[in-house]
């Protein structure tokens, strides 16, 4: 078997800061998988990790004589594996200056001794800022739902439904599939910008009105009357109501109540409370700027709609409220009335009127009454992680 091992470089993984301060690169969610999870189901191997230190004992790297190094950012098609599997030991593809894939040692990728360079003439799907992931968020999912679909025959969906729009694509595909024990009630279904999939045991309730593309993973609860616009993913477990637009949740998040959430990215084990509002667009329709962690200030991103960006365990109370393009740290409380500043960093507690810091004790025993809910647990190696996070962000507290 390969052995085959997704690698984040200091940069990369520090763009995507505050979602990869608890995981690599490659465990991020875009369109229905995660990075890795595309891999491993195109590209048969052993797979494992080559990331920061900190995060090595959670997500180790299997090693091997030789190795396929395929950069955690890239995501799979067809011609991009095909290029990877004609690699020879010791050769390497690149898309300009930036290394896609190498097949060889150890010590020859950290060496840097990429062998003989083979150039990509189309650049393959990739995320470089952390807005790509919901940038991005469409184009992956419609090539997730293909390949999930590809020979499989759905289940029914209920007569109580109503579809707008063409419920095909023009190869004659079909754009809604329901996995084994989901159920959709009584919801519209506007399919005519891309599919819907709706995952294993996932429920969408009554009243709900969703517009493709539209993901809802394994387990996911949508509530009663939501109001959905693509390119939406909402991950294992997520449990959301009131109004998205364009947001992608990685797993194990609530939004379950009224409010309005658009152009955002929320990472795992964070809840946002009844009422949170989360600002897309400026007043004055200028361009956003986003805190950006490699450089410690906020920067210029092109963009005139941009969201909240919120880093795992961190929470929001009830109405609280955020100004455009905000980012949030891992293991923050936001509560109080008011707009808290643009960059809350982690392991911080407060509103508006100002922050204290989170202690990490009082911090263990919220994350795991939350994770006990889902029947997990907060281990020892989670809390090494989170310890060196604490370390790591002191200076921005």
């Amino acid at each position: 078997m390969q052995n085959i091992i997704l690698f984040d470089t200091v940069e990369t993984h520090q763009e995507f800061l505050p979602i990869t301060f608890t995981r690599p690169v490659s465990d991020i969610r875009i369109g229905i998988f995660t990075i890795r999870e595309k891999w491993e189901s195109r590209f048969p191997g052993v797979y494992s990790y080559d990331t920061e230190d900190y995060l090595s004992v959670k997500y180790p790297m299997i090693s091997a004589p030789n190795s396929f190094y395929i950069a955690g950012n890239v995501c799979p098609d067809d011609n991009l594996i095909a290029a990877i599997s004609s690699l020879s030991e010791n050769e390497s593809l690149f898309y300009g200056d930036e290394l896609i894939a190498f097949y060889g040692s150890l010590e020859a990728f950290r060496g840097k001794d990429f062998g003989v360079k083979h150039l990509l003439d189309d650049e393959p799907f990739m995320i470089h800022r952390l807005y790509d992931i919901f940038l991005k968020n469409g184009e992956a999912l419609e090539t997730d739902f293909r390949h999930i679909v590809a020979g499989r025959k759905s289940e029914p969906l209920s007569a109580s439904n109503r579809i707008v729009g063409d419920p095909y694509f023009a190869d004659g595909t079909s754009k809604i599939f329901i996995e084994p024990g989901a159920v959709v009630e009584c919801s519209i279904l506007n399919v005519t910008k891309g599919p819907v999939y709706i995952g294993k045991d996932a429920e969408i309730m009554e009243g709900v009105c969703i517009r493709a593309p539209f993901a809802a993973c394994e387990h996911v609860v949508v509530n009663m009357g939501a109001k959905i616009y693509g390119a939406t993913t909402l991950g294992p477990y997520c449990k959301v109501g009131g109004e998205l637009n364009n947001v992608v949740m990685l797993a194990y998040s609530n939004k379950g109540h009224d409010g309005f959430l658009g152009n955002s990215v929320i990472g795992e084990w964070c809840n946002l409370g009844a009422g949170t509002n989360a600002s897309n667009l400026k007043n004055d329709y200028s361009e956003i700027k986003l805190w950006n962690y490699p450089t410690g200030r906020f920067l210029r991103t092109g963009l005139q709609f941009c969201g909240l960006m919120m880093g795992d365990h961190s929470k929001a109370g009830i109405n609280s409220m955020f100004n455009t393009a905000t980012v949030v740290g891992v293991g923050t409380n936001i509560h109080g009335s008011g707009f808290p500043r643009n960059f809350v960093a982690s392991f911080s507690d407060g509103g508006a009127a100002g922050f204290s810091e989170v202690q990490l004790p009082k911090f263990y025993s919220i994350a795991e009454r939350m994770m006990a809910r889902r029947g997990k647990t907060l281990t020892d190696v989670d809390k090494d992680i989170l310890e060196s996070i604490y370390t790591q962000t002191e200076s921005l507290r």
